[in-house]
């Protein structure tokens, strides 16, 4: 672990690092490149088409309405209505916080199908070049993927890159919900792999849901994959700055306040994920009850109790993460602020025993894995602490790690 130096050398030799870096990127990328506005895509025409939608001679609530006020609404519509409204507007209903869950796993298949007959489309458009139609291919097997019976989609935009979040076990009857928040280069390509699989979204919070499971047998648990937010691509300026954590932050915020009834949330923040979580911290609800951030940049802030959240704030790296050779300062709009890890910083800080390097903190078997199960269950005296003394569990009461929270 890196421990956290104060000395002024060593400030004024980080500044000017990041500064350079920051010359170097404006002039190979351009900051003008990260305003750009893209034209309204699939979703906002689907919102768009429900605004002027009605049901039963009613007109439809805004679809950004409070989630209690589209809930309301909902649960006064016949089963029939529902349905009729998912097909009509399935990216709408699909991404609408406050429509029932099972309905938002209807609608986004129904919308899954739509985007994978676009793209089976445009694998065979010869206007498009070999490799248009091959990420067209990609993009088709895919949606196929995420549209199987079995899967849970609760979040899908076609859109660019894509967003999507799926959820594994079952989110209404959940006692404790754990959110999988992760980092650069996550879109719908790469939400799941087969080779480094526990790198992807999908093969973290899967993973994370089989050890909450044998952490606690007897609670019931649900874990979200969520990459419905727009991370940064690679290593250049957006992943220094805090744009897309910014956007991210609010979606995140979203995601928390409309979730179905009072479990407690537990967020789990991977590489610029803890960006994310960092900028969302002082507007999420009383009842995300931990965030735990690992190979993190950074939070935007110097000190734990910046972020200004009630949650419990835990943090861990691995020895061989190349995360810990990014300074660790904000200058200018770059850079994230101070390592998490840090003694000065002042979060909990757990080990991170196996995890090997930047990608594989949700590898089973890993004590960083165990650790995270049991801060979802609640088992906060089963947490392995980073050093030898305990001192990441001081304070804390909870369930063991066979017990429920």
């Amino acid at each position: 672990m890196t421990s956290f130096d104060t000395s002024p050398s060593l400030n004024v030799w980080r500044a000017l690092l990041a500064l350079a870096v920051v010359f170097v990127m404006l002039a190979t990328t351009g900051w003008t490149a990260l305003r750009n506005h893209r034209s309204a895509g699939p979703l906002q025409a689907s919102r768009s088409a429900w605004e002027h939608g009605r049901v039963a001679g009613q007109r439809l609530p805004a679809p950004d309405a409070a989630p209690a006020r589209l809930a309301a609404f909902f649960a006064s519509l016949t089963k029939g209505q529902r349905a009729l409204l998912a097909r009509r507007y399935p990216l709408a209903v699909g991404n609408m916080n406050g429509a029932p869950v099972r309905l938002r796993y209807l609608a986004n298949r129904i919308a899954l199908g739509q985007a994978r007959a676009i793209e089976r489309d445009r694998t065979a458009d010869d206007r498009l070049s070999p490799a248009g139609q091959h990420e067209a291919g990609r993009r088709m097997h895919r949606f196929a993927s995420l549209m199987r019976a079995d899967r849970h989609i609760l979040a899908f935009d076609p859109d660019g890159a894509g967003r999507v979040a799926e959820v594994f076990g079952d989110l209404d009857r959940a006692e404790r919900v754990s959110v999988v928040i992760p980092g650069a280069d996550t879109d719908l390509l790469t939400f799941q792999r087969t080779h480094r699989r526990y790198a992807a979204p999908v093969g973290m919070a899967k993973s994370l849901h089989a050890a909450e499971r044998a952490a606690a047998p007897a609670t019931r648990t649900a874990v979200i994959a969520w990459a419905d937010y727009t991370a940064p691509s690679g290593l250049g300026v957006e992943s220094a700055t805090a744009m897309r954590a910014e956007d991210g932050a609010v979606r995140l915020d979203a995601l928390v306040r409309a979730l179905p009834g009072d479990a407690p949330v537990s967020l789990f923040c991977h590489s610029y994920g803890s960006v994310v979580c960092g900028v969302a911290a002082p507007a999420l609800p009383g009842r995300v009850a931990d965030m735990a951030v690992a190979g993190s940049p950074g939070m935007r802030v110097a000190t734990a109790s910046q972020l200004r959240t009630s949650a419990r704030v835990w943090a861990m790296r691995d020895a061989d993460d190349w995360i810990q050779d990014v300074p660790y300062l904000e200058f200018g709009g770059l850079g994230h602020g101070a390592d998490p890890v840090s003694t000065a910083f002042g979060a909990r800080v757990l080990s991170a025993r196996g995890a090997h390097g930047h990608a594989g903190y949700f590898e089973p078997g890993t004590g960083s894995l165990a650790n995270f199960a049991a801060i979802g269950v609640g088992a906060y005296r089963a947490v392995d602490c980073a050093d030898d003394t305990g001192t990441c569990r001081v304070g804390l009461s909870g369930a063991t790690a066979a017990g429920r929270a």
